[in-house]
C-alpha cells in the first residue's frame, strides 16, 4: 500500500480525530466538540508545517499506535509519554521522521491524561458540518480509532519553518484551579453552598471524559427544589445535577440541560482540565 495513510495497530482507550471544532451549529444541538486542548493541538500541527486547525490524534491515557503507508513526518505532545518507532526511542514534543511500513508507538502518559499526535499533511477524514472532529455525545465524525482502521492523510505539506524542530511545552499541573464567575444560577444555591463551592477540596472522578469533568468533594446544597426548564449550554459550565457534585462541561457537552449551573469556568483554564488526571485536586476560585 502506497498511499497517503495509516493503519491503526492499537486504538488505546480513547483515541479520537480531533481539529478545532464545529462551532456555530449549537441550535442544531450539535456542540462544538473539538481537541479538549486546542493549544496544544496546534503546536503539533505548527511542528510538522500543517495549518493550526488541520485534523490530529487525541489519545487517553495509554496511546495509540499507528503504522503509516508512506514515509511522515508526525509530532507528538499534550501529555507526555514514551514514544518509539519500531521499538526505537524517538522524541517526544519534537518533529520525527516514520518509514512507511514501522509503528510509531505512543505510549502511556507518564503526566496528564490526552496526548496530540500531528501527520504532516494531516488526518483527512471527511469533514461533517466543516469539522474532521469526532463527537462522543452526537456522532458526528469518525469512530473512535479501532485496530485495522485505516484513515487517509492530507497532501504533505512544505517543510515546516526554520527553527521548528521543537517547542517550550506547558507543564501538565499537578493541582487544577479553575477560575468561575458565578451564575446564571448561583441564585438556586444557599449561600453555604457557595462558599463550599468556592473554598471546598474536589478531585477529578474517574467518571469524567470528553463530555465533561466530573467531581468528587462536598455536595452543593439547593435553596431552590423546583424543576429547572432545558436551557443553552455552553462549554466551561459548572452544572449541579441531583447529586450535588459539580460537573464541569467540556468540548462534547449537551447543548441543552436541565439542572442548574452555578458558575462558568474562563475559556483560558478549560485546556488544563483536559489534563487533569482522576483524582487529581480541583478547587474553584472566583476570578
Amino acid at each position: 500500500m502506497t498511499e497517503r495513510a495509516f493503519t491503526v495497530m492499537r486504538g488505546g482507550a480513547l483515541t479520537t480525530v480531533q481539529d478545532q471544532g464545529r462551532p456555530g451549529h449549537a441550535h442544531l444541538g450539535v456542540p462544538r466538540s473539538g481537541a479538549l486542548d486546542p493549544g496544544t493541538a496546534a503546536l503539533v500541527n505548527r511542528l510538522v508545517g500543517n495549518p493550526d486547525g488541520a485534523a490530529v490524534l487525541e489519545t487517553t491515557l495509554d496511546g495509540c499506535a499507528v503504522r503509516p503507508h508512506r514515509a511522515v513526518t508526525v509530532a507528538v505532545g499534550g501529555a507526555p509519554c514514551p514514544v518509539t518507532v519500531d521499538g526505537r526511542p524517538a522524541a517526544w514534543g519534537a518533529v520525527v521522521r516514520v518509514p512507511a511500513g514501522a509503528v510509531l508507538e505512543v505510549g502511556r502518559a507518564v503526566r496528564g491524561v490526552r496526548s496530540y499526535v500531528a501527520f504532516a499533511g494531516g488526518v483527512a477524514v471527511e469533514p461533517v458540518l466543516g469539522s474532521r472532529s469526532s463527537d462522543l455525545l452526537s456522532g458526528l465524525g469518525p469512530e473512535p480509532l479501532a485496530a485495522g482502521t485505516v484513515l487517509p492523510l492530507g497532501p504533505g505539506p512544505g517543510p515546516a519553518p526554520a527553527g521548528c524542530d521543537g517547542v517550550p511545552w506547558p507543564g501538565v499541573p499537578e493541582r487544577l484551579v479553575l477560575r468561575v464567575r458565578l451564575g446564571p444560577r448561583d441564585g438556586w444555591f444557599t449561600e453555604r453552598a457557595l462558599r463550599v463551592f468556592t473554598t471546598g477540596a474536589y478531585r477529578v472522578s474517574v467518571a469524567s471524559n470528553r463530555i465533561g469533568l466530573r467531581t468528587e468533594g462536598p455536595a452543593l446544597e439547593r435553596a431552590v427544589t423546583a424543576e429547572l426548564p432545558s436551557e443553552g449550554m455552553v462549554r466551561g459550565a459548572v452544572q449541579v445535577p441531583p447529586d450535588g457534585r459539580p460537573v464541569v462541561f467540556l468540548a462534547d457537552h449537551p447543548t441543552t440541560g436541565g439542572y442548574p449551573v452555578v458558575a462558568v469556568v474562563r475559556e483560558a483554564d478549560l485546556a488544563a482540565a483536559a489534563q487533569a488526571a482522576p483524582g487529581s485536586a480541583v478547587r474553584f476560585v472566583r476570578g
